[in-house]
């Protein structure tokens, strides 16, 4: 749905802009999807040529869903929800559909990290084991190195995720701080400290310090059945073999959490992790073998789980982009410390700030994530701090990536080295 629709004179000068500025041979349709390439003046809401095209591609790449919105000048201008949360039973998106944002959890849950940083709750170059020290930590002097800071610049030296963590021990490849080694658990240790830190479950954290503030009404990292009924199920890829719908992995997990946390009454929103170590052997005898293996499966994560609609994602973006700012949001020193580059790793075409990833390109630097969990959803959220603007793009399919690249392409003109390395 348009939340504010751009003039028709804007749309006449996009496209004339374009027309002035490509050669005439190259005037045809699929450059006129490019015409913010033109002009940096240009906004970021996709052409409407382009939107008009966009559920012949979605059919093409068998993606059942597609949320998008963009800000301008720091604020939310447009967004669109296309499609069906469910290919199955073709249950139609709206306005307050949720999406499987996947790792776009991770600059969300950063930027609260941040605004503890700022408020002295936690000193993001302390050791982490000063403030927790998990028991499936490995006794090893790497792990009594790593930083808050490592954690959201990715340099902890830890693995994205363990294979079996019911019997593995979570240890640093490498000495932390030297490499970038991208990492989930990471990010969930930190959450645990967060934990410590507030004495709150992740959710009441990101309710307080960010989703409550920044008016993110339809954002949440857990479950219930209300977040149930309204989040799409991610579907295959376009070149997968198999047929019908693939295990919806967190949907799976916590619809067997919810019937635990019902049964003690305390909602899913509301647990830490010595509520997930006892809810497991609960939580294993109602579920099928290897579906859920350790207490981390079972609770919130800050890495992975966050659920929102894309105008809620977009208001996040519109806080990073914005130049006028509150008093609960972070100081402008940690904002450009947020999208800083943290670590000097020679010969990498990208750049680690404090949860973002950080590109050079032709019309100036940008920051951007991407999100992908169970190869079923797909996600990116692009920003540019100079120009105060941001296009957040959530799928649920896993050619989902292709279609937002075209997305991406098509509203701003840059074609980024991150959807090609």
């Amino acid at each position: 749905m348009t939340l504010v629709k751009p003039p028709d004179s804007l749309t006449r000068r996009r496209w004339l802009t374009a027309l002035a500025a490509a050669p005439l041979a190259a005037v045809a349709w699929p450059r006129m999807a490019s015409a913010a390439a033109c002009d940096d003046a240009a906004n970021w809401i996709p052409p409407d040529d382009f939107l008009a095209d966009l559920p012949r591609l979605m059919q093409a790449l068998r993606v059942p869903a597609i949320g998008m919105a963009v800000v301008e000048r720091g604020e939310v201008v447009w967004s669109r929800n296309l499609g069906v949360l469910n290919a199955e039973t073709r249950t139609p998106v709206a306005d307050d559909t949720l999406f499987e944002d996947a790792s776009l959890s991770k600059p969300v849950f950063a930027y609260a990290v941040l605004q503890l940083a700022d408020q002295g709750v936690i000193d993001l170059d302390a050791p982490l084991v000063r403030y927790r020290r998990m028991d499936y930590l490995a006794d090893h002097p790497w792990v009594d190195l790593v930083t808050a800071r490592d954690v959201l610049r990715h340099s902890t030296g830890m693995s994205n995720w363990r294979k079996d963590p019911a019997n593995e021990k979570l240890v640093p490849a490498v000495k932390p701080g030297t490499r970038i080694d991208y990492s989930g658990e990471a990010i969930f240790w930190l959450q645990l400290v967060v934990e410590t830190l507030t004495g709150e479950s992740l959710d009441a954290s990101m309710q307080r310090l960010l989703f409550g503030p920044a008016g993110m009404r339809n954002s949440s990292y857990t479950w219930d059945r209300d977040l149930a009924t309204r989040s799409v199920y991610g579907h295959r890829a376009v070149e997968d073999e198999e047929t019908g719908m693939p295990p919806q992995m967190l949907r799976d997990t916590w619809n067997a959490a919810q019937t635990v946390a019902e049964r003690w009454g305390k909602p899913l929103s509301a647990w830490r992790y010595e509520d997930a170590v006892r809810a497991l052997p609960e939580v294993q005898a109602i579920t099928p073998k290897g579906l859920v293996n350790w207490p981390g499966d079972l609770l919130a994560n800050a890495a992975a789980s966050l659920r929102t609609t894309p105008q809620d994602y977009a208001r996040f973006m519109a806080v990073m982009v914005r130049t006028r700012r509150e008093p609960w949001q972070i100081t402008e020193a940690t904002r450009t410390a947020m999208l800083t580059k943290q670590i000097d790793v020679p010969g990498r075409w990208t750049d680690k700030g404090l949860g973002w990833n950080l590109e050079a390109t032709p019309r100036g630097p940008v920051f951007y994530h991407s999100g992908s969990n169970g190869g079923i959803f797909k996600n990116f959220a692009l920003g540019d701090l100079r120009g105060e603007r941001a296009l957040v793009t959530l799928t649920n399919g896993g050619s989902g990536n292709v279609l937002y690249r075209r997305v991406v392409r098509a509203a701003t003109g840059l074609d980024l080295l991150a959807f090609d390395l």
